[in-house]
């Protein structure tokens, strides 16, 4: 499994927005296991995504399906800065299955 753990900062102002742009993009995507959003209760302007996968492969042929990158377009003016926190590996967790 492939994980990913991302900060999103919002634009002042702008995180309402910007998480109606990322949960209206969040459809079910080929080999992802997991695509959670969250607010951060200390920051108001920072977005936590944790995102598990089943390949590394299928997360970065997401980026291609044509809904995502409409949510990104769409995304992209309200956010002041990204990062990516962590790239794990998952091994199981209430909700994943492992493969055995």
């Amino acid at each position: 499994m492939y994980g990913l753990i991302g900060k999103f900062t919002a634009a002042p102002a702008k995180r309402d927005q910007l998480l109606s742009a990322l949960t209206d993009g969040s459809q079910p995507m080929p080999g992802c296991l997991s695509y959670v959003i969250a607010t951060d209760p200390t920051d108001e302007n920072t977005i936590w995504i944790t995102e598990v996968w089943d390949t590394k492969d299928n997360h970065e042929a997401s980026l291609n399906i044509p809904w995502v990158q409409a949510a990104i377009a769409k995304a992209l003016p309200l956010i002041a800065g990204m990062e990516q926190v962590a790239e794990t590996e998952p091994v199981g967790g209430h909700g994943l299955e492992v493969a055995s």
